[in-house]
């Protein structure tokens, strides 16, 4: 029975290391307007009135920026779920995989099945666990917004006329093909990033399609639910690249559903994150939030 006992203590010491995200500290982040002026993040959720679509730019392995965000999440649902619907749409699951996700979330399949049939990120239980959990506390939407990597992957090595052999269901998890063309200001801020190397300029193109059909994906998944849902509000995590300026997944949308209103929320770690550097920082979001990089980083 000790031996029981210990190992089952041993278990659930474990069970509570895993599903741990780390505690939000003033300490480690700061928050800014678009020209660097300092805020807060009650000043943020306050600019969440009358706005359709938060976009929650983050680094994937910013363990602080996951904590501000879950902070951000928890402070919009008690401002606004009382009045609105709000939905949590997240980048980290693909649209194929929705069934499985609203499975877990009407409690019909257990946990340790819904992340393995959701492919779900080597950082979920951590980083993104929290806000699921809280969503389906408060029975909202979760709406699994990407494009599948599969068919990524197919515009990347092919172009994006390779779609066009998709089955008819297949194509249902995609945004609606062809899907937009990247703007001006993307396209060259992609090709900056990309660099300069042989390997990345020689299909530079269809690494470009690629991102865009991410973009596109996910920016239909969001428009699908705001048309589904009058008066709602959705709070959409991605990576920062696809809605830093009000760029990428922003302009998918924009074209999608014209009138939206959007804020951008940009975060993003930093070694001095106490400094707001013009140069790099001025308008990437409505605010930009800087954590500190020296903290420990996610592991996906």
């Amino acid at each position: 029975m000790k031996v029981l006992t210990s190992t089952l203590l041993t278990f659930l010491m474990l069970g509570v290391s895993v599903f741990s995200q780390v505690p939000l500290s003033d300490e480690h982040y700061r928050v800014f307007d678009a020209k660097g002026n300092p805020s807060a993040i009650s000043e943020v959720v306050r600019r969440f009135e009358g706005v359709d679509v938060v976009f929650l730019g983050e680094q994937h392995d910013d363990a602080v920026g996951h904590a501000v965000q879950l902070e951000i999440f928890r402070q919009a649902l008690a401002a606004y779920s009382p009045k609105r619907n709000v939905g949590l749409s997240l980048e980290m699951f693909e649209r194929d995989v929705q069934m499985v996700l609203d499975e877990y979330l009407a409690g019909l399949i257990s946990e340790t099945h819904f992340i393995s049939s959701s492919r779900a990120w080597g950082n979920y239980k951590t980083d993104y666990r929290p806000l699921v959990e809280m969503a389906k506390e408060k029975r909202l939407a979760v709406i699994a917004a990407n494009a599948p990597r599969r068919y990524v992957n197919m515009v990347s090595r092919n172009g994006r006329d390779a779609l066009n052999g998709l089955s008819k269901e297949a194509k249902n998890w995609l945004a609606p093909l062809p899907f937009g063309e990247p703007s001006e200001a993307y396209a060259k801020k992609f090709k900056a990033l990309m660099g300069p190397s042989a390997e990345a300029q020689m299909g530079l193109d269809k690494i470009l399609a690629s991102q865009s059909l991410w973009d596109a994906t996910m920016a239909d998944s969001v428009a699908n639910y705001l048309k589904k849902n009058k008066e709602a509000m959705v709070v959409h995590l991605n990576g920062s690249f696809h809605s830093e300026s009000r760029l990428g997944a922003v302009d998918h949308l924009l074209r999608y559903r014209s009138k939206a209103k959007v804020l951008v929320v940009t975060i993003r770690y930093e070694d001095d994150f106490n400094a707001f550097n013009a140069a790099k920082h001025t308008d990437l979001g409505d605010y930009v939030i800087l954590t500190d990089a020296k903290q420990p980083r996610s592991k996906r």
